[in-house]
Order: structure tokens, then C-alpha cells, then sequence
């Protein structure tokens, strides 16, 4: 007897959506950030061989998930278990999905094991400039082959998260990544020596996995998903999956892959793959925040909009997606510009984390700076893509984004130091930027309405304003620092960039308002469920 097709629920009004996704999310950056403030007090950065191990032991999966776990899988196998779950019920949907487990599954642990028996003579491609110590070469490879099982994990939690997106549900797909920094602080705050440390933290990140996948398999079985284990099949579907997948992960990873490559150039010096990863640790949270919360609430969006023929609302969409996303990432960029060494110095500066690596970890800070808004309107701009089933297109201008990263790193590495790597990353995103914006006008899927290049116009000079503000605050940083000094004996500069950040954190929506780039009743409006949308928040029933 076959099944009465139902539809997927529709999750609620997109900037609501992305916003509570956006809070998890939050929770578990803010989490993430205590997890990075203990591991490089305990790690280091360029005085001891522990902490670069480390980081390309976490470096190299983490690669993986970031492609698989923020959008990538998601793009390709939401809109086809949508389709299936409306088309043809939720049998032929949980079928579809297993099917997509078994495979994905199969490839990722044949990936693993690969990378595990290839690591030693791999690490000479990874980090090279490793060659030359040959105990930190030798820790960096056993560390990495501790970490691989990280990739199937983070491969079968991508898929559960993509079904519960489907299902409208949010939460616990932005809640799972804090399992992870919860067992590795459990797993690092004993330890005293650094190498120790690096090996607890490395066998944390596997055991977080099998957690972070366990609770993804649970919450997608609390929507009604029925899950069994199947041999992989290479069915129809598989292929079409597969088709559109491995496009759509090389489309979404450009910016890691480019980030990736910038590590390989940073195995030259000691130390530059710690000062890379804490920069990335502030860098990449609007990203998070901003891009991925909405882009993640944008795909179902548009693809309902898109088989309704409703233009109109994958207008809206597209129009508000971008408003808002540069309202939210355009502060960000201000204050990481005007305040990188104060930001790194009052988080990271205790420890094995010495002032010389500070400054160095905010000169890469200040240049990948300039590069948050274009990372966040990747996310953003690819799902105008993929809600046509067209991931070829982005795949094809992320590999040029790769290529002028390549050429740009290299030669900017080479002529100006470390620092020439975060420019040519940042300039390779606004690069892929312009071409999708390009070819998005083009084709005439979408362009900025008037009143939305308006809105940009109004909210990039809020943005500007703020960022001159807090140059000027950071000019008078030893002023602020003394008067504190003269109540406090301790936790001056933490306080200090704590003031000063909050103050511009409450400063930025009175410019936002003032200059009319969002109103207060846009904001509300944004927030408040359209007519006909169920309530997203409770994501376990």
C-alpha cells in the first residue's frame, strides 16, 4: 500500500530562522573560544613544537568538515530529500536517505583510512617546512592519524543536520559542534605539558565526533526519519547525489581550501600555523553567524519559492539574505580593522601565548579583515545556485578563487612575509564574490532591488563610521588602560577590549538606525514568523 506523499514543513520567516541558528551557533563559537583561550595557554605558539603539531592534526579533518558540515552535503541532498519527502512520502524520503548514509559513510572512512596509511609521506605535502624538525614532523603525522576518524563523523552528522533542516528543525544541527569543545577542554585542562595536551586534545576531537554524529542520528529520528543501516547502493539517486555533491563541496570549500593551502605555505615558520588558527578562531565567527545561519535558512527558502514559480519571494529572499548579511558582517570587518592587536592580546596573551605572537597573529587578523563581508556573501549569494540544482557554476569560480589564491600566496608569501597569505585569501572571496554577483545579474536570477542597494549603500556607511570610531579608541588604548589600572591590579587589558567592543557592540545599531540602512520595524519585522509558518523553536517534539 503506497504512502500518502506529505509535505516538509516549512521552517519560519528567514532572518528568524538564521537567528536561531545563529545564537547555537554562537553558543558553541563563545565555547569554541574558552576551548582555543586553554589550548594555547597550555600549547603555545612558536616556542614549543606541540601546538603547530597540534593544529595540522586538527587542520587536515577539520578541512573536511568545514566542506561537508557547513552547506556543502546540505546543498546537494537537501533540496532531493525535500523533493522525495513531498513527492513521495517519508518511506521513499528515509529510503533515500540511508541510501545517502551507506554512501557517504563508505567514502569517507575509505578517505580515512587512506589519509592514515598515506600520513608520513602526506605530511611532506601538508607542511613542509616541517621536513627540517624531524620530531615536530613526526608528532604533527601521529597526531593526524589520530584525528582522521573526524571525517566519516563529521560526513554522518552533515547528513542528519541536512534532513533536520529539511524538517524545518534548526536547533540541533547549531547546537552539536559544542560537544566538541566540551571534551576537549575536559580533555586538556588536566594536562600540563604541552605535548601531553597535544595528544589528549587530538584522541578529544574523535570521541567528540562519535558524539557529535550520535546526537544529529537522534535529533533526525525525533522528526519521524527512520534510519536503518543499508549496504551502499549505487542507485539512480546515488548518482544524481554524487553528481551534484561533489560540485557543490568544491563550490562551498573554496574559502577552507584556500585557508588549507595558506597552511601549507605557513609550515615555514614557526608558529604561523597557531597565529593562522587563532585569527581564524575571530575571523571565521561572523562567518558562522551570518553566513551559514542564513544561507542554511535561504536554501529551503528558495528552493519552495523556486518550484512555486513565486519570483517575487526569491527576490524578497535574496534581497533581505544580503541586506542583512552585510548589515551584521560590515561592523564585524570595522572592528577586526581597527582593533586586531587588542582583540588577539586581551583574549590570547597568557601562557606559552607570548605579546611577538600577538602581534603577528593580529597583522594576518587585519587583512582577513577586509575578507569577512566577501566570506559571508559566499554563503549567501551560492544558494541563488543551488536552489536551481546548479552547482557547477560556483564550483567552476571556486576553483579560480583557488587558483588566484595559489599564485597571489605564493608570490605575496615571498615578497612581504606571512602576512601576504590572509591578503590572498581575502582577495581570492572578493573575486568569487564578483563573478557570482556577475553572473547571478546576467542570467537574470537576481539582482539588488533599488531600495536593497540603497539599504547596502546606508548600512557600509554605518559600518565606516563605526570602524573610525573605534580607531580612535584604539589610539587612546594607554589612557583607557591606565585609568583602569588605578582599580584593578590584574585583567587590565582584558577588561579594557571587553569595554571597548561592547561599547561598539551597543554604538553599531544606533548608526544602523540612523542611517537607515534597517529600521527598527524591519528588524522586528524580520524576526517575526511569516502568516502560515510553525514555530521553529521547539526542535525536539
Amino acid at each position: 500500500m503506497s504512502q500518502t506523499p506529505r509535505a516538509a514543513p516549512k521552517p519560519g520567516g528567514l532572518i528568524r530562522s538564521s537567528a536561531i541558528f545563529a545564537a547555537l551557533t554562537m553558543v558553541s563559537r563563545v565555547m569554541g573560544l574558552v576551548r582555543d583561550l586553554v589550548i594555547t595557554a597550555r600549547l603555545g605558539a612558536s616556542q614549543t613544537i606541540a601546538a603547530d603539531a597540534y593544529y595540522t592534526a586538527l587542520a587536515f579533518p577539520n578541512l573536511f568538515r568545514r566542506i561537508f558540515a557547513e552547506g556543502a552535503f546540505a546543498a546537494a541532498f537537501v533540496p532531493m530529500y525535500s523533493r522525495k519527502l513531498e513527492a513521495e512520502g517519508e518511506a521513499q524520503a528515509d529510503t533515500f536517505a540511508a541510501d545517502a548514509a551507506a554512501t557517504v559513510a563508505a567514502a569517507t572512512v575509505a578517505v580515512m583510512l587512506a589519509a592514515q596509511l598515506a600520513m608520513p609521506w602526506l605530511m611532506y605535502v601538508i607542511n613542509p617546512g616541517y621536513a627540517d624538525e624531524p620530531e615536530k614532523f613526526r608528532l604533527a603525522w601521529m597526531l593526524t592519524q589520530v584525528t582522521m576518524p573526524y571525517l566519516p563523523c563529521m560526513a554522518l552528522a552533515a547528513l542528519y543536520s541536512g534532513i533536520l533542516n529539511a524538517h524545518g528543525r534548526f536547533i540541533v544541527s547549531a547546537a552539536y559542534p559544542t560537544v566538541l569543545n566540551l571534551v576537549m577542554l575536559a580533555m586538556v585542562l588536566p594536562q600540563k605539558d604541552p605535548v601531553q595536551a597535544a595528544w589528549w586534545a587530538s584522541f578529544g576531537v574523535v570521541i567528540a565526533g562519535v558524539g557529535q554524529a550520535a546526537i544529529c542520528w537522534w535529533g533526525a529520528r525525533r522528526t519521524g526519519a527512520r534510519l536503518r543501516p543499508v549496504r551502499p547502493r549505487l542507485t539512480p539517486d546515488m548518482r544524481r547525489l554524487i553528481k551534484l555533491a561533489v560540485p557543490a563541496a568544491i563550490a562551498n570549500s573554496a574559502t577552507q581550501i584556500n585557508i588549507f593551502i595558506s597552511g601549507i605555505l605557513a609550515s615555514q615558520i614557526a608558529g604561523m600555523r597557531v597565529w593562522m588558527t587563532v585569527a581564524d578562531r575571530l575571523y571565521q565567527l561572523p562567518m558562522s553567524l551570518v553566513g551559514v545561519a542564513i544561507g542554511v535558512a535561504l536554501l529551503p527558502r528558495l528552493s519552495r519559492s523556486l518550484q512555486a514559480e513565486d519570483h517575487a519571494d526569491a527576490q524578497a529572499a535574496m534581497d533581505q539574505g544580503v541586506v542583512f548579511a552585510l548589515a551584521l558582517s560590515l561592523p564585524a570587518a570595522a572592528a577586526l580593522m581597527a582593533l586586531p592587536f587588542w582583540l588577539i592580546d586581551g583574549f590570547f596573551t597568557r601562557g606559552e601565548f607570548t605579546s611577538q605572537d600577538a602581534a603577528a597573529t593580529a597583522g594576518l587578523l587585519f587583512h582577513y579583515g577586509w575578507g569577512v563581508p566577501a566570506f559571508v556573501l559566499l554563503r549567501i549569494l551560492q544558494p541563488a545556485f543551488f536552489a536551481r540544482q546548479d552547482t557547477r557554476t560556483p564550483m567552476r569560480f571556486s576553483l579560480i578563487s583557488v587558483g588566484v589564491n595559489i599564485a597571489l600566496g605564493v608570490a605575496l608569501f615571498a615578497w612581504i612575509g606571512f602576512t601576504g597569505v590572509a591578503i590572498a585569501t581575502s582577495i581570492a572571496a572578493w573575486v568569487t564574490v564578483l563573478q557570482m554577483w556577475l553572473a547571478l545579474t546576467r542570467r537574470g536570477v537576481w539582482r539588488p532591488s533599488a531600495r536593497a542597494s540603497g539599504k547596502i549603500v546606508r548600512v557600509t556607511l554605518a559600518s565606516l563610521a563605526l570602524g573610525a570610531i573605534l580607531v580612535a579608541a584604539n589610539a587612546v588604548r594607554p589612557q583607557i588602560e591606565a585609568a583602569l589600572a588605578a582599580f584593578l591590579a590584574h585583567g587590565v587589558k582584558e577588561l579594557s577590549m571587553l569595554l571597548v567592543s561592547s561599547a561598539g557592540l551597543a554604538l553599531y545599531p544606533v548608526l544602523l538606525f540612523a542611517s537607515g540602512g534597517i529600521t527598527p520595524a524591519e528588524a522586528r519585522a524580520a524576526f517575526r514568523r511569516r502568516k502560515g509558518d510553525p514555530a521553529p523553536a521547539p526542535d525536539l517534539p
